[in-house]
């Protein structure tokens, strides 16, 4: 007998309605089914899709246990009229339907009849999607591994409208993916997906909500609530647009947002950094959305990892943190936000010359960067800006008060005691996720009218980090 299979004869016997069913609820099944998908945990290549609305806590289990970014697929199943969980077929995000042809002539449904039900189902798709999401766009998906999870599958039809929609998406590989399934519709499934996982397949199946003590319908509310909250835990991927080149982003909204800080990162590094990761963690716990972006193409990054000389070209990353910065400003749910930038190393300078011709741009920090490559810029900045220094960094902390004497707007400088450039020192990371929300929130979401470009008669400010309220330190 295959691994998790429950004969008939055993559920007969023991009074099934009445026995513990093996899943408490949809959250107990997505951490069982997040084991069986233990091999794709932390790849960068892989996407979780829940498919709404119960397919989502069981999603969201998967993609914390993967360490992969979270999103929503709205499928609707097509059912038969007063028999909803007998499914004649599914419709899916981009207009696709799939039908269960043998099941419509069996039951003799008409062509009007069908409509009806196609044009209902179609509309409820669409409300889903806008409140699902509340206007952010899509995780990426081209290229990727999509792990499509579902709270179980009798007949298949829901995940087979979405593995249509998701081929013309041109994904990279389809992992069809439940708790639970009928045998016919995992047979079904493996001629569509490039892999079916099942925790279990027992015979007979019956329905999926036998196989649960709690399967209380899920909420609206609960996807929201379960997609915002992997919102702060990685985020979202993104594709940004930028002249005939796309850059690779991760988006992360809290449910509550104040502003969005963008970031942009330091030498031969990425929007993966496990440093900028960090203090986005922290900035999302805060009420910030941040967008964490590659400045550089793969082609790019390539050649970079060769020669080196693309992370100095300071024009070209502040073109591209520009570009990203446009696109905030035209996405539908983040274009009312204030806008920030955190830049580290060479990234900081690329986030001085942008915020130099944005006047947007509300507030920059720099974690250990190098603001001599701003050059000009430094004059033009008129963003309040802080400077994130390790105590042991002695060439940055020289650079920056070279730095802050070219520039006449509001300026700060923390020393974080005892932190090399890097801030890998236990607790130094810590100080600089701190430092930078507190100077976030002192600027954002303000007006950037009454902020941007005031000098305080050229005063500037240096400060060492110490335990105590923020103050303004002497001019210097």
């Amino acid at each position: 007998m295959r691994a998790g299979v429950v004969p008939a004869r055993t559920l007969v016997r023991r009074g099934w309605d009445m026995a513990p069913k093996p899943f408490s609820d949809r959250r107990a099944a997505g951490k069982a089914l997040a084991a069986a998908l233990a091999g794709y945990a932390n790849r960068s290549d892989v996407v979780v899709l829940g498919l709404a609305r119960g397919g989502v806590p069981v999603a969201a289990e998967v993609a914390r246990a993967l360490g992969a970014p979270l999103d929503v697929f709205v499928v609707r199943k097509l059912g038969v009229p007063g028999f909803d969980e007998l499914a004649l077929g599914a419709i899916a995000s981009g207009g696709v339907r799939v039908l269960n042809q043998p099941m419509i002539h069996e039951l003799g449904i008409t062509t009007q009849a069908l409509e009806e039900i196609a044009t209902t189902e179609g509309e409820e798709l669409e409300r889903r999607e806008r409140a699902y999401r509340g206007g952010r766009p899509m995780v990426d998906v081209a290229g990727r591994t999509i792990v499509l999870v579902d709270d179980g599958l009798a007949t298949g039809a829901s995940m087979f409208a979405a593995i249509e929609a998701l081929r013309q998406r041109r994904v990279g590989s389809i992992v069809a993916a439940a708790p639970v399934a009928s045998r016919e519709a995992v047979f079904a499934l493996r001629g569509r997906a490039d892999e079916v996982v099942s925790v279990m397949t027992p015979e007979p199946f019956r329905a999926v909500g036998l196989w649960y003590d709690d399967f209380t319908q899920t909420s609206d509310e609960e996807v929201r609530a379960l997609l915002s909250r992997n919102s702060t835990t990685g985020g979202n991927g993104v594709v940004i647009p930028c002249g005939d080149q796309v850059m690779r982003a991760n988006l992360a909204v809290p449910a509550a947002t104040r502003g969005i800080v963008i970031f942009a990162h330091g030498s031969g590094s990425s929007r993966l950094s496990p440093r900028n990761r960090f203090v986005a963690r922290a900035l999302n716990q805060a009420g910030f959305a941040t967008l964490l972006l590659d400045l550089l193409t793969r082609q790019e990054e390539a050649e970079d990892d060769r020669t080196g000389r693309l992370r100095f070209d300071i024009i070209l990353l502040a073109t591209r943190l520009e570009c990203a910065t446009r696109w905030v400003m035209e996405q539908p749910a983040l274009e009312s936000l204030p806008v920030a930038y955190f830049g580290a190393s060479t990234g900081a300078a690329a986030a001085i010359v942008a915020a130099s011709h944005l006047p947007d741009v509300c507030a920059v920090v720099s974690r250990g960067g190098r603001p001599d490559l701003a050059g000009p810029a430094l004059a033009r900045l008129r963003a309040p800006t802080r400077f994130i220094v390790g105590g042991l960094d002695t060439p940055i902390i020289e650079l920056t008060d070279d730095a802050q004497r070219q520039i006449t707007a509001r300026t700060d400088v923390r020393v974080v005691a005892g932190a090399t450039h890097l801030f890998e020192e236990p607790g130094a990371l810590d100080e600089v996720a701190r430092l930078a929300s507190e100077w976030f929130r002192r600027w954002m979401p303000g007006e950037r009218a009454e902020h941007g470009g005031l000098s305080l008669n050229g005063e500037r400010r240096r400060s060492a980090w110490t335990p105590r309220p923020w103050a303004f330190p002497r001019a210097i």
